[in-house]
């Protein structure tokens, strides 16, 4: 165990911290799960545009010099 935290647990504030922090967790999940389940087909959608616009870096940005149709001779 990290000596900090080793520290930090003796600490009746730091536990009392953790147990508070961790109960409005819960009660804030289970309060507005359905909230957040019913946003994620949206957030779904909404990731597509953005990692097609992202993993592609733009169209013709990537310095390949492609051929349309033979406009340039030989």
């Amino acid at each position: 165990m990290d000596a900090i935290t080793g520290v930090l647990w003796r600490h009746r504030a730091a536990i009392a911290a953790a147990v508070f922090v961790g109960a409005a967790a819960y009660l804030l999940w289970s309060e507005h799960r359905p909230h957040v389940l019913g946003v994620l087909p949206y957030l779904l959608l909404l990731a597509c545009p953005l990692m097609h616009v992202f993993m592609h870096g733009g169209h013709g940005g990537h310095g390949h010099d492609h051929d349309r149709g033979g406009d340039k001779k030989p």
